[in-house]
């Protein structure tokens, strides 16, 4: 998937134009740049649900929102789009709240929603086997830019639906990347992130196939003015040698990877159809420790796949603790329908549910075992807003006083709630 967690967020537009994000940061980097293509468009009066599908229930609370949204703008043009959209367009096409469908390569597309033409425009994701034309995305929030270098996945995990919604994996060229990057850094932005479905595919489709490491090298290389460029999530399959490299020389580059590991059992690892194995992935997060003793590492894990007895679900929980994971997102099983996975025995829900709870619980204690060894340590954080920022390892940071949101402060870590650290005595980082 995307990223390691789920986002809702709306991003009004002077044009009238109200975007509202669900799924990943790869969504609310595209819904960024429909904001900006309805703003060059001239559109006024549109609600854009910009949809997730990574899970049943992403797509349940779609409808719900697509729903209020009607409610509350029982006026306007409302257009729903993203990967929920792409995979069962006539589902959402006989919503009578909803006025357009627009498939995932349609929806930033010069005039898409102000076009009269047909109300379903959804076209086939799987034929959408060029490269990338131009990086999309800029402002994510006022903190930092994320910037989409990649979209689509090649492989099949036998729980996953987002090749279906994305189509194979294109990637940006790097050329392009950097000037991006640089544009975004010249108009002031402190932190960049690279954003992808599959980001550590980025080059594979490329001429001379280069690599996510190498990539990273460039931008720092070509953009020197850039304090901070971060990963989103990546996959622990395919990390380059130059992305270690990278972690061990390059300070610019943020000490936090966050990891698509999704289960610490080898058998289920298989049946999900992952590219690694539980020693394998506790390899990469040492040799990622090595090279940068400061880096934090999260991971996503999916509680009660199916068949998934009770020693396999104790391995994914030892797993917390053995790999000194700092972040957990826990994802309850969900059956998405044409997955291999929807056809394998079940789970029991409360068994899933249980077990869940149990990987929170433990990813809570690991969270706070991190905080705990931050106290005393000097950072740098970037304020996202009034009274919170973003270490450089992606700990949620707690300050008082006042700072403008994507400035970056240094202070020591004096300390925590189990939740976020709190900074004190910090000052303007030079």
């Amino acid at each position: 998937m995307a990223d390691g967690f789920t986002i809702a967020e709306r991003v009004p537009a002077a044009t009238a134009v109200e975007v509202i994000t669900l799924g990943c940061r790869l969504n609310a980097c595209e819904s960024q740049a429909i904001r900006e293509q309805a703003l060059a468009d001239g559109a006024r009066g549109v609600v854009v649900v910009n949809t997730c599908a990574v899970t049943s229930e992403a797509v349940r609370q779609a409808r719900q929102m697509i729903r209020k949204a009607r409610r509350q703008n029982p006026d306007a043009r409302l257009v729903v789009t993203g990967c929920a959209a792409q995979i069962d367009s006539a589902s959402f096409a006989a919503m009578p709240e909803v006025d357009l469908v627009l498939g995932n390569a349609e929806k930033v597309r010069p005039g898409a929603l102000i076009d009269p033409g047909p109300r379903v425009r959804v076209g086939d994701i799987m034929a959408a086997d060029l490269a990338l034309g131009h990086p999309l995305g800029g402002m994510g929030d006022r903190a930092r830019a994320h910037v989409e270098i990649q979209n689509g996945c090649d492989h099949r995990c036998t729980f996953c639906v987002i090749p279906f919604g994305r189509g194979p994996s294109r990637s940006v060229p790097a050329g392009l990347v950097v000037d991006h990057v640089a544009r975004l850094s010249a108009a002031g932005y402190n932190e960049i992130v690279l954003t992808g479905v599959d980001l550590t595919s980025w080059g594979a489709d490329l001429p001379g196939a280069p690599t996510l490491g190498g990539l990273v090298k460039r931008i720092l290389k070509g953009v020197p003015g850039l304090p901070r460029l971060r990963l989103s999530s990546i996959d622990a399959a395919e990390i380059d040698d130059d992305l270690l490299d990278c972690l061990a020389i390059e300070p610019r580059l943020m000490p936090y990877l966050h990891l698509s590991l999704q289960s610490g059992d080898d058998m289920i690892l298989k049946r999900m159809k992952r590219r690694h194995s539980r020693d394998q992935a506790l390899r990469l997060i040492d040799a990622a420790r090595r090279a940068r003793p400061d880096i934090a590492v999260g991971a996503d894990i999916i509680a009660g796949f199916p068949t998934e007895s009770e020693a396999a679900f104790a391995n994914s929980l030892s797993l917390i603790a053995q790999a000194g994971l700092a972040f957990v997102h826990v994802f309850p099983y969900s059956p998405r329908s044409g997955t291999p996975a929807a056809r394998m025995p079940r789970v029991e829900p409360a068994i899933v549910k249980s077990r869940a709870a149990a990987l929170r619980q433990a990813g809570d204690q690991a969270l706070s075992r991190h905080l705990q060894s931050l106290v005393g340590r000097t950072t740098r954080s970037l304020v996202e807003r009034p009274g919170r920022a973003r270490a450089e390892d992606f700990t949620e940071i707690t300050f008082e006083g006042e700072a403008a949101a994507g400035s970056v402060l240094e202070g020591a870590i004096v300390g925590h709630d189990h939740h976020a650290a709190h900074l004190g005595g910090w000052r303007p980082a030079r």
